[in-house]
């Protein structure tokens, strides 16, 4: 893996692809710095190496116009902050004034482009616009983990025009490695945790990660999916029809494995989708007409904890309840207990996908975890085994 420990920046101009697509208020202020401060370590590393940064994002999706609601300059006071240097801002990311700004650009400084989706060639993995982009720094840095996923001319097509001088910046590399200690190298045993609403957005998970793990918990919504095709009656319950032979399917191929499957064997049933409605704990498999499960009931938490006590390595996709309502968190509350209890013990834990990811932070798990990942897509497909372009372009 090519990154940018490997090089000396003295001198030069870096293009950093970033990922500073982050949320704003209605006054455009940031509301979450995460994915600004994630790059900082790649940026200071470049300084402190005598060479300047030439920062590249997307914010948003202006669909190739120019809209001031999604211009970059209402995040360059946010970017200063976070990264503790003064950001040069030029309203352009290719044209003659960028051009300029970057060609007066000074070693230790910091030079922010405008939104690069202001351009449809982006979006568009356009050459041309991949070229102009490149001809503005001497060595290019991937450290957008979460847009790896896309071939855009920023993400993947502008390294064809560096040959010996790309490079995955310190974010992209722990995310990598992160990906490959749950996939490849983690320790054993290895327990996936799958959660989420439906089945059909995990097939391809499930089936890349079953060689690689020792146990696999199904919880949320798609769990009843399960449920049902295992001959349970599950009420008014989130269920795929069309994917009861499916559920059935993976199940098997677990067995060919040898993976555990835990599902949950009780629930917390309610008798409307509200945060109000009457609820009460039910088995699993005897959910009564007119009632949905809304979250893992305590004999599943206490199972669920159990195994995760007892794991080396852990991967956690998808909530295993309705977290959003405080009624129906505690079994998302309780699973992030277990895997902070597994980390404290020596366990290795991922967290990856945008509900997990927006759990462990509104829970305050983001630091008793081994690792948060940046990229929601990006990283489901990592899981499903497919090779990313941002990723192959700089392994060319």
């Amino acid at each position: 893996m090519k990154t940018i420990s490997d090089f000396n920046f003295k001198d030069k101009k870096a293009l950093v692809r970033v990922d500073f697509n982050v949320p704003q208020d209605d006054q455009l202020r940031v509301t979450d710095n995460t994915r600004i401060s994630a790059v900082k370590p790649t940026v200071e590393k470049i300084l402190n190496d005598g060479g300047s940064v030439i920062l590249m994002t997307h914010l948003g999706r202006p669909k190739g116009e120019v809209k001031d609601e999604f211009s970059l300059k209402h995040i360059v006071e946010e970017v200063s902050n976070v990264l503790g240097h003064q950001i040069k801002f030029v309203e352009e990311s290719i044209g003659e004034k960028a051009e300029q700004a970057a060609a007066e650009l000074k070693a230790g400084e910091i030079l922010l482009l405008e939104n690069l989706r202001f351009h449809n060639e982006e979006e568009k993995g356009d050459e041309a616009f991949a070229e102009k982009l490149s001809k503005l720094g001497d060595a290019y840095v991937n450290d957008a983990f979460g847009t790896a996923h896309r071939a855009h001319a920023s993400t993947a097509v502008i390294a064809n025009y560096f040959n010996s001088t790309k490079f995955f910046g310190l974010l992209m590399a722990n995310e990598l490695k992160a990906i490959d200690k749950v996939l490849k190298s983690g320790e054993k045993p290895v327990t996936a945790i799958l959660g989420g609403s439906k089945v059909s957005t995990k097939i391809t998970i499930i089936e890349n990660i079953l060689p690689a793990v020792d146990n696999l918990i199904i919880g949320g919504g798609m769990a009843f999916t399960f449920i049902k095709a295992l001959g349970g009656k599950i009420g008014n319950s989130l269920v795929e029809e069309d994917k009861l032979p499916l559920a059935l399917e993976i199940l098997g191929k677990a067995k060919e494995h040898n993976v555990k499957v835990y599902l949950p064997s009780d629930t917390i049933i309610a008798e409307s989708f509200s945060n109000d409605a009457d609820r009460k704990e039910a088995d699993i498999y005897e959910i009564p007409e007119g009632w949905m499960g809304m979250d893992a009931g305590p004999k599943s938490r206490e199972q669920f904890n159990d195994v995760l006590l007892n794991s080396r390595t852990i991967l956690w996709n998808g909530p295993i309840g309705v977290f959003e309502m405080s009624n129906f968190s505690a079994g998302t509350v309780a699973l992030g207990e277990s895997i902070a209890e597994a980390t404290k013990l020596g366990a290795f834990s991922l967290v990856g996908g945008g509900d997990s990811v927006a759990f462990v932070k509104q829970f305050g798990y983001a630091e008793k975890v081994s690792y948060v990942s940046t990229g929601g897509g990006a990283m489901l497909e990592s899981l499903e085994g497919l090779e990313l372009p941002g990723i192959a372009a700089i392994n060319k």
